[in-house]
């Protein structure tokens, strides 16, 4: 793994921008490679199985699953943990351009061009259920921190809020005049944040059901927006080429970032809160430091645009798709260490040992040279093909297939006819004992997925039965409001009468 300072030559000859976000002053010249130490992310595999660009990508609860999605129709959950299986589930008619697991992981949630959004139960039985509304294409969906509510953003400029348990609609917010890119629910669901292409972002209230502020972008039109951690800012990514952070408490712009040479696709922050991860169509991921406000990670890997990024729920991992149709799984590292000490330790990969190359020099142009360091380049591509990864076996799930697994077809070898030394009688007898014991396996299967069946029904009615008595306290807490409000206006009113 090559590892460079801001400022190489990248494969083509060319020159990398020099990094803009607020708090830089400008490039310095660039270090040799060196060997990787232990703080820099590295990649830890690639994930082929997509026949087209990957749009989204989703950790479960405790980053043992990956979940990703893409234009040729279908999601793919790959196991972590035994990196030897993956699933394949179809249903979508069309492209699928977002995806995204409950936070209990016991369901996952996928918007499509063909105006539905699906809801998953992640088994082998491929279950899924279709939410129709929208009459356009659905950009992006997310659920709320309790996983009752689904948001969903469409090119219909609506945003819709939907029951996960009642699978219908609960209301919708109308006030965006272009196609809507991207809607997220705040840490606590009380406030979702939306972008679109009339170049606003909005800030909505879902108790009221009103859009309580708005910031406008008059550059260009956001593609990306999510809350940081704490839920006290959100973070937009927009077609021009830039990152910008928003306190939602004081309605300004806190930080803009413009360290990308082309528009940003996608961004997701650190569990901490102290970075933020950008998709760009560049062919880079780029890892902002929030609190020193400045670039330090800059991750190529990918050979074309970067779509889509995601951290995990514990900030150890990340997982980027892009349209090389590829799935990158990272160890991130920096986060071990204090930002200081990252800087102490890439000391000498920030400052020059020998003559640079000439495609490292910068041409005579007016830019300032800080005494601050810059960011480090970690370079994943290799020329050499990668052998020692194992391509994954992926098995594709039709919502209603049952697929065989390994062990019945290693029941079924062992169970193979006898050697043609033995006799009929032998050989017959064989086949019967065959037969019997596929039977008995088909049998065993049959029963255990009637379990499973029985068993997500009784979980799908005890989560409506808890949705509905939800429903039912909020309906009670709004009539005593009224009630006691009718009360006040009534002592209200004979006051009145008794003073005239």
């Amino acid at each position: 793994m090559g590892i460079r300072a801001l400022g190489a030559a990248d494969e083509s000859g060319a020159r990398p921008a020099a990094p803009a976000a607020r708090g830089s002053r400008g490039p310095l010249l660039p270090a040799p490679p060196m060997a990787s130490p232990l703080e820099d992310p590295v990649l830890i595999r690639p994930f082929r199985g997509h026949t087209a660009a990957v749009t989204g990508v989703a950790f479960n609860a405790n980053a043992t699953g990956l979940v990703t999605c893409s234009v040729d129709r279908f999601l793919i959950l790959w196991k972590l943990e035994t990196q030897c299986r993956a699933y394949k589930f179809g249903g979508h008619e069309e492209a699928v351009t977002s995806v995204e697991f409950s936070p209990d992981g016991q369901v996952l949630a996928s918007a499509s061009h063909d105006h539905t959004i699906r809801l998953w139960i992640p088994c082998i039985h491929g279950e899924s259920s279709v939410l129709r509304g929208h009459t356009a294409s659905v950009r992006s969906v997310s659920f709320s921190h309790d996983g009752c509510s689904l948001v969903s953003a469409s090119n219909d400029k609506l945003v819709k809020i939907w029951s996960v348990c009642y699978q219908r609609p609960l209301f919708t917010l109308f006030q965006h005049t272009g196609w809507v890119r991207c809607a997220k629910f705040s840490p606590d669901g009380r406030i979702i944040a939306s972008c679109g292409e009339d170049k606003a972002v909005n800030i909505w209230d879902t108790r009221n059901k009103i859009c309580v502020s708005s910031f406008s972008d008059y550059e260009e039109f956001a593609t990306f927006v999510d809350f940081n951690p704490s839920g006290t800012c959100i973070a937009s990514a927009g077609s021009s080429n830039s990152v910008k952070l928003w306190d939602i408490r004081m309605n300004k712009l806190l930080q803009h970032f413009k360290v990308h040479r082309a528009g940003v696709n996608c961004i997701s922050f650190h569990p901490s809160g102290n970075y933020l991860i950008t998709a760009s169509t560049d062919g880079t991921l780029k890892i902002l430091d929030l609190l020193g406000e400045r670039l330090i990670y800059t991750l190529h890997g990918h050979k074309g645009a970067v779509l889509c990024v995601a951290f995990s729920k514990g900030g150890e991992k990340f997982a980027s798709g892009g349209v090389d149709t590829q799935v990158l799984l990272w160890k991130t590292n920096f986060d071990t260490l204090d930002y200081c000490e990252v800087l102490k330790h890439n000391f000498r990969r920030t400052h020059i040992d020998d003559p640079p190359h000439l495609l490292d020099i910068y041409p005579r142009s007016s830019h300032l040279h800080g005494k601050k360091l810059k960011s480090v380049e970690v370079n994943s591509i290799c020329d050499v093909p990668d052998k020692q990864t194992p391509d994954t076996i992926i098995i594709e799930i039709r919502p209603s297939s049952r697929i065989s697994t390994p062990d019945i077809d290693k029941s079924e070898e062992l169970l193979s006819p006898s050697p043609s030394t033995l006799s009929r009688s032998s050989k017959r007898k064989a086949e019967n004992e065959s037969r019997s014991d596929v039977h008995s396996v088909g049998l065993h299967r049959s029963i255990s997925s009637s379990l499973d069946s029985a068993l997500d029904d009784i979980v799908g009615q005890l989560n409506m039965l808890t949705l509905t008595i939800s429903v039912l306290e909020q309906r009670l807490a709004f009539t005593e409001d009224k009630l006691k409000e009718f009360i006040r206006n009534q002592q209200k009113m004979l006051l009145k009468g008794k003073q005239k």
